[in-house]
């Protein structure tokens, strides 16, 4: 029965991040993921709790993942923000 809840509570979570984030204006939706580190989180907190081989390789690939997710949003927003600061002159 345990299956069936932690299933129905992905599909809930998946519809309800569909409609957050397919509401988002575009020119939002890179620093709104940037800060998203709730993923890395919950990957954290899901290794954590691992009891099988088998979970703890997921846990663990959710991990490498979802910091990997969080560190090019970084990245990716830190570009963004450059391309609005103004530009120096030639002459300096």
């Amino acid at each position: 029965m345990d299956g069936f809840l932690y299933l129905y509570v992905f599909i809930l979570a998946a519809f309800t991040g569909y409609e957050i984030i397919g509401r988002v204006p575009v020119i939002l939706h890179t620093p709104l993921m940037s800060g998203s580190n709730f993923v890395l989180v919950g990957a954290i907190v899901v290794l954590g709790h691992a009891d099988g081989t088998l979970e703890k390789v997921i846990g663990f690939i959710a991990v490498v993942l979802g910091a990997g997710n969080a560190a090019g949003g970084y990245v990716v927003t830190e570009r963004m923000l450059e391309m609005f600061k103004p530009s120096k002159p030639k002459g300096e």
